[in-house]
């Protein structure tokens, strides 16, 4: 592998391979310090230490290891377990003393994960998962408020009983599904994309308790937003309680108590809901929002649009202000293509056969996604750009290649090394957004052939050779 030369000031700077000591531990030192600053190594120990995990003798593959693999393995999602192990391990192999150094199995990898389980990647997440956006970011905040949107998706998981019984099939006037499918709930920040918060339930699970499961990651400054779908009046009033705002589309059935009208056509109501017949809960006063689009290239043209939001003042929180910034809740929408579609290439399940490695690794896609995300954030600040306008896809190329480059070099080069990478990543950027929509289609066909089902597993096997079975008329 070639070192590159570098020339920072007038002085060049060659990097140089680090000194490994011939007695040392092989997972000792494996640790990924590309992403170090996201997700610290120490961090990584405590979480294990915190749930008893952490082993006193050193093994070829202990629990440190074991989730980083696990972390890595939502980036290179076409490759088996032991070609990750490979991917990671890429660039300590060159510089080991002993250049024939074993790495794991296939089958000891699987078998330490989950050994390992899921709660230290629950813990993990939780750790290092937190708001980025700073003063200085650009484009971060909303009327002095940090914007941040909570939104559903589904995952498809491998066609198991364990998976099937755990997170269940969804089902339509068509039939039932062909894959399991697990419901993913998220709290994300919409100027950076990272992901906040998350929590996973089976496919018929209500989105609306899962959001507001997210309210415990909300703090006093932030501005929530969410689709019509999840409005609810606990969500609002578990958001109003944490001393944040609420900025929300609401379907046409919802219809607020009209208390006093104001001169930007706007008006401020009440709504309320009832957790007994005999107890009635207080009133919640709102600023009800409505409007229509008059573009017919848009879709809702020439429909009702009504936005609720607890930003009551019509002067300091202009009209249409609010409608614009609603719409940076679709935000959250490309952090989950970024994941599904980028990050984890898209019509592929998740890998794992058992439920609790199905919320292992969707906790370790999040971890992941989060370290690009986090990246993209420094090198945003340090180019002075929006970080949306860096690109996500070449963001993780440059991490990816990057990986044995910091496993190589001297440990006092990596800061110089790390600007490096940094600057690499703010050479993608992408173009001002275009002003465009694409139709809600999809490219796949339906097929005349049943779905997979159990029964299908053991399906009869031929007994004799094809030739032997050809019968002559």
């Amino acid at each position: 592998m070639r070192l590159t030369l570098e020339r920072l000031g007038n002085c060049p700077v060659r990097y140089r391979i680090r000194d490994v000591e011939a007695e040392s531990k092989f997972a000792s030192h494996l640790t990924l310090e590309a992403i170090a600053k996201a997700v610290p190594i120490e961090a990584v120990r405590d979480a294990l230490v915190d749930l008893g995990l952490m082993a006193q003798r050193e093994r070829k593959l202990d629990a440190v290891v074991t989730v980083l693999l696990v972390i890595m393995m939502g980036v290179y999602t076409n490759m088996s377990i032991g070609a990750v192990m490979r991917r990671v391990a890429h660039g300590l192999r060159f510089i080991w003393p002993d250049p024939e150094c074993d790495l794991p199995g296939d089958s000891a990898i699987s078998y330490r994960r989950y050994q390992v389980g899921a709660r230290p990647l629950a813990a993990l997440f939780r750790r290092v998962c937190h708001p980025i956006a700073t003063a200085q970011t650009v484009g971060a905040f909303l009327f002095g408020l940090r914007p941040v949107a909570i939104d559903c998706t589904t995952e498809n998981v491998p066609d198991t009983p364990a998976n099937a019984r755990a997170f269940g099939r969804p089902a339509n006037q068509h039939g039932i599904a062909a894959l399991p499918q697990v419901l993913c709930v998220y709290l994300s920040e919409c100027a950076t994309h990272a992901i906040l918060d998350a929590g996973f339930w089976p496919c018929h699970a209500s989105p609306n308790k899962g959001a507001a499961r997210m309210l415990r990651s909300v703090v006093e400054g932030m501005l929530c937003m969410w689709d019509c779908g999840l409005h609810s009046y606990e969500l609002v009033s578990g958001v109003i309680r944490r001393k944040a705002h609420v900025l929300s589309r609401v379907s046409l059935h919802v219809r607020p108590q009209v208390w006093k009208r104001l001169r930007d056509g706007s008006y401020i109501g009440y709504i309320s809901s009832y957790k007994t017949r005999n107890r009635r809960v207080p009133k919640i006063a709102v600023r009800v929002v409505e409007y229509k689009i008059n573009d017919p290239g848009r879709p809702g043209h020439n429909q009702l649009h009504r936005l609720l939001t607890t930003l009551l003042d019509p002067i300091e929180y202009p009209i249409l202000d609010l409608i614009c910034a609603y719409h940076e809740r679709w935000e959250i929408e490309l952090s989950i293509d970024e994941m599904a579609t980028h990050q984890r290439l898209p019509n592929r399940p998740l890998r794992s056969l058992r439920p609790v490695g199905v919320i292992q690794e969707l906790y370790g896609l999040l971890i992941g996604h989060f370290a690009v995300r986090h990246l993209m954030h420094e090198a945003a600040l340090q180019a002075g750009v929006d970080p949306d306008r860096l690109s996500f896809v070449h963001a993780l190329r440059e991490l990816l290649d990057a990986i044995p480059q910091f496993q190589i070099v001297a440990l006092e080069q990596l800061p110089q090394l790390y600007g490096r990478l940094l600057r690499d990543v703010a050479r993608g950027i992408l173009p001002p957004r275009r002003n465009r929509i694409n139709p809600r289609v999809i490219r796949r066909r339906q097929v005349k052939f049943d779905c997979k089902r159990p029964q299908h597993y053991h399906w009869p096997q031929p007994t004799r050779a094809f030739r032997d079975a050809i019968a002559l008329i």
